[in-house]
């Protein structure tokens, strides 16, 4: 298939979906030296120059918050800023200046500001950035920064092009007012002047794209961003009605300054962004490692080989990166690269718009065992845990899935057993990684579409990332010998990751269980002021109907949304 490079869009929308996107920018800017790599960085980033003609390297991004949300980060970054003096005042009277205190920086930060005199972080030079990696590296013991980071961009490695940041000035980070809360307090911020300004920042990425394959859109689901997000996807789709959307709705494991109130809010706003998201999407993901997205959540998801702290933004976002970026990875192969519109038209037939996320985030593997190995460990269960609180299980039904798995080169993929009697199980004598892997999801999914990436380039980590992997790890994210481990644990600078992408009779009762807990809330009693924001009460109650139609589709019998009758649409037997 051809190489051509298929640019992609990306637009965050809201603080926790941009903590998630600054480590997956992180992640894909620590892959930058690979200059042949499997991985195509022209897809999501572009090249550009400075007004002293120096090169930059910049992620083709949109990234929208509110007031007081970006700290130390210049909104028009400092790639482009001229340095020129600023014009004399020609004010002849009194003058009193008032100067607040510069927000301090955590150590990272400053360490990056030094790192970047004479080298800039941005530049292509692909051996400068193997020096700034390798600096970065040298001194990662010393960043603890899980009491330093208070915004997104405490922690971003990499510089944005002035194009990138969107300030949303009606509505405050912080504080007790002015607070973006409710889904109708988004919808209509997508006009006026920042309809214009959304629409200009489009314009520039797209115009020089060569091959626009579509967009990748990051929202936050349970505030107001969810009923913004609703609106740039509809943008989207009916600007660009011709390109891929793959729109993830980003949801934290706990909420700072949280009441019962802001409770009801985040499950309504949740029904709504996800319906009406999926409406205008390819088709629509939660990502979230919150134990479900009911006022009375399970416990956050536990992987066996992560001591991440869910209450974290920090680093609940960077497992949820690190999932991301094996998730999206086939739309970013250099080679034999799937376009985000092909992506969906796999997982989404019959109107199932809604797809569920699930990641082995690290694949649990011994250090130099091989994938038949790894699975054969694991063959009772599947290695993975749930990224949208949808269960795995469908009874063994499956529409289709998408799967990839990171940082297996080619000798690990199969087994160094003999083949016959002597190989442990069929995994150890089969030929190929896509056959190990095919043949193991066939035990757990005997039907359905399967598409599979195996990728021997692992998710590689550099500073900032958090440390949430546990001891038994070794620098490469395998299981250590305890009999070999060292006494000090390295630190992990790559790991393998196994993701699935799926679309399956199991999303109905999830989205039916949804579409019960909003539908059970009065909420012109207990949430009055939400409706006083909009939608209309009757909007609200065709979204719920939507929702509970979106649900139907996921029975197993091959009936889409299409199919039902207004007849079928008043029967709630499976509510």
């Amino acid at each position: 298939m051809s190489s051509l490079c298929k640019e992609l869009v990306t637009l965050q929308l809201g603080h926790y979906s941009n903590f998630v996107g600054t480590h997956w920018w992180n992640l894909q800017d620590a892959s930058l030296s690979e200059e042949l790599g499997e991985i195509n960085s022209d897809v999501a980033f572009r090249e550009g120059r400075t007004i002293d003609g120096q090169v930059t390297y910049t992620p083709r991004l949109i990234a929208m918050d509110l007031k007081g949300s970006l700290q130390t980060l210049r909104q028009e970054g400092c790639l482009y800023s001229t340095n020129k003096e600023s014009s004399p005042i020609s004010w002849e009277g009194p003058v009193t200046m008032h100067q607040e205190s510069p927000v301090s920086k955590n150590p990272f930060l400053l360490d990056l500001d030094k790192l970047e005199t004479g080298v800039l972080l941005a530049q292509v030079d692909s051996t400068k950035k193997c020096i700034v990696n390798r600096q970065l590296e040298r001194v990662a013991k010393s960043y603890a920064l899980e009491g330093s980071v208070r915004v997104w961009s405490d922690f971003l490695r990499i510089h944005l092009h002035p194009r990138t940041v969107s300030v949303i000035h009606q509505y405050n980070h912080g504080g007790e007012t002015h607070r973006l809360e409710a889904f109708g307090q988004g919808e209509p911020l997508l006009q006026g002047p920042v309809l214009e300004d959304v629409e200009d920042r489009l314009h520039f990425f797209i115009e020089e794209c060569d091959n626009l394959q579509g967009f990748q859109v990051l929202c936050d689901l349970t505030n107001g961003f969810s009923g913004l997000g609703s609106k740039v996807t509809e943008l989207l789709q009916d600007s660009y009605g011709g390109k891929g959307i793959l729109t993830w709705g980003m949801v934290p494991v706990t909420h700072p300054d949280t009441t019962p109130m802001k409770d009801i809010y985040h499950v309504i706003n949740t029904a709504l962004g996800m319906v009406h998201m999926a409406n205008n999407s390819s088709f629509f993901c939660p990502l979230t490692l919150r134990g479900g997205l009911g006022r009375r959540p399970g416990p956050p998801v536990a992987f066996p080989h992560l001591t991440y702290d869910p209450s974290l933004w920090y680093h609940s976002s960077s497992v949820l990166a690190l999932a991301l970026d094996a998730l999206t990875a086939p739309c970013r192969l250099r080679q034999n690269g799937v376009p985000v519109g092909q992506m969906a038209d796999l997982l989404t037939g019959s109107g199932r718009k809604v797809v569920s996320a699930y990641g082995a985030v690290p694949l649990p593997m011994m250090q130099g065992a091989t994938l038949p190995d790894a699975l054969s460990s694991c063959a009772d269960a599947l290695p993975w845990r749930p990224l949208s609180t949808c269960p795995d299980g469908g009874g063994g039904q499956c529409f289709a899935q998408l799967l990839t798995l990171r940082g297996l080169d080619e000798q690990r993929l199969v087994s160094r057993a003999l083949n016959g009697p002597q190989a442990p199980n069929a995994l150890h004598g089969l030929k190929s990684g896509e056959d190990v892997l095919a043949s193991y999801m066939a035990s757990f999914y005997p039907t359905g579409d399967l598409a599979m990436h195996l990728l021997s380039s692992p998710s590689l980590l550099t500073p900032p990332f958090p440390r949430v992997f546990s001891s038994d790890l070794g620098e490469q994210g395998c299981l250590q010998s305890r009999y070999l481990a060292p006494a000090v644990p390295p630190t992990v600078s790559s790991v393998p990751v196994l993701s699935c992408l799926q679309s399956g009779p199991a999303l109905g009762p999830w989205l039916a269980e949804l579409h019960r807990a909003v539908g059970a809330l009065n909420i012109r009693r207990l949430a009055p002021s939400f409706l006083s924001q909009g939608p209309e009460l009757s909007e609200y109650e065709e979204a719920l109907e939507q929702l509970r139609l979106l649900a139907r589709c996921y029975r197993d019998d091959n009936r889409g949304a299409a199919h039902f009758s207004s007849e079928d649409s008043n029967d709630d037997s499976d509510d």
